[in-house]
């Protein structure tokens, strides 16, 4: 039983997926677009969506929280003056995962996850 299993182990530990997961959610906010796996994308549009949304209202508050989680200042700055002003109308849903054909090496589904 899965009870209270919540979100996705990536085969990795637990430093290593949060890192990934950071860096992939720094990837998404700079350059807008991504190509990855499946199941990388479906874990971090929710982080994705989380600090877009905390970035829509650019407070002190709003700017540390998102210094506490990015390694830079690079993703923290563009979704303060770029990403929500974009968004600041939107209710959710910033994100889009489209499914491409999958790796020739091994099979793995790939997407593409965008900024809408």
């Amino acid at each position: 039983m899965r009870h209270r299993n919540k979100g996705t182990v990536l085969d990795r530990e637990k430093p290593a997926r949060e890192a990934l997961l950071r860096n992939l959610v720094a990837s998404v906010v700079l350059y807008e677009k991504i190509k990855t796996t499946q199941a990388k994308a479906r874990a971090v549009r929710p982080l994705v969506e989380k600090y877009i949304t905390v970035g829509k209202k650019p407070t002190l508050a709003a700017r540390r929280q998102l210094l506490s989680f990015f390694y830079t200042d690079h993703p923290v700055k563009k979704i303060l003056e770029v990403l929500g002003p974009r968004y600041e109308k939107r209710p959710g849903g910033y994100t889009r995962i489209i499914k491409l054909a999958p790796r020739k090496n091994d099979g793995a589904d790939m997407v593409n996850i965008e900024l809408v």
